[in-house]
């Protein structure tokens, strides 16, 4: 099964220039809403809110991490974009979005890693949380529930973070001891490596070999 990780944020607080440190062999991303990425350089793309094409992405991709920015967009434009009404359209978002998350986690191979970089809200209970659209997906899951990891961006005096673990203000998580630091920086390249030595993963990109003789 792949692991399915979600990096939460307020706009600007940082998630996309999180991947600035991957290189183009990587990592590919899924470039939900066609924006120009944050930083200098360049990283493989598809522009697509489709989830056919995403999941087809994700399985033929040629990658062990994928980033899927911004995810929660897959439901701000089916609600939109649909042509179904009440009920059924946000049946209709919450099946698409659980399914690509169930997906990931059911279906992809155990080294791969996708990263959802989700806008955040204000909670009911007052705990900022994942964005969702409607409370279709709130009323039947606890989107974070589907994640073992769910890191939350942070803008301290200049610097951005992530948050590691929640202080009982939102729905961070993450495995006990994986992060030693309740605060890290919001480098989602050294995330990715992070997970993959905790859980014994196989590296983001096998290393060279040299040719030499043992």
């Amino acid at each position: 099964m792949g692991v399915a990780v979600m990096v939460m944020g307020s706009s600007g607080s940082g998630k996309s220039s999180s991947m600035r440190n991957f290189t183009a062999d990587e990592v590919a991303v899924i470039n939900v809403a066609g924006k120009p990425f944050p930083f200098r350089g360049k990283l493989p793309q598809v522009v697509t809110s489709d989830y056919k094409k995403i999941k087809t992405a994700l399985l033929k991709g040629g990658r062990r991490s994928y980033v899927i920015d911004d995810s929660q967009f897959l439901m701000s434009f089916e609600e939109m974009d649909s042509n179904k009404s009440g009920y059924e359209r946000f049946n209709s978002i919450g099946f698409n979005f659980i399914g690509l998350v169930r997906y990931i986690n059911d279906e992809l191979p155990d080294d791969i890693i996708v990263y959802f970089l989700q806008h955040t809200e204000v909670g009911e209970d007052g705990r900022v949380k994942a964005k969702t659209i409607g409370k279709l997906i709130d009323n039947h899951y606890t989107l974070e529930g589907l994640f073992s990891i769910v890191l939350m961006c942070e803008v301290d005096k200049e610097r951005h973070q992530f948050v590691t673990n929640s202080d009982g203000t939102n729905t961070c998580k993450s495995p006990m001891g994986m992060f030693e630091d309740k605060r890290i920086d919001n480098d989602l390249k050294l995330v990715d490596t992070t997970i993959r030595e905790y859980w014994d993963l196989a590296p983001i990109v096998d290393a060279e070999d040299d040719g030499g003789e043992d």
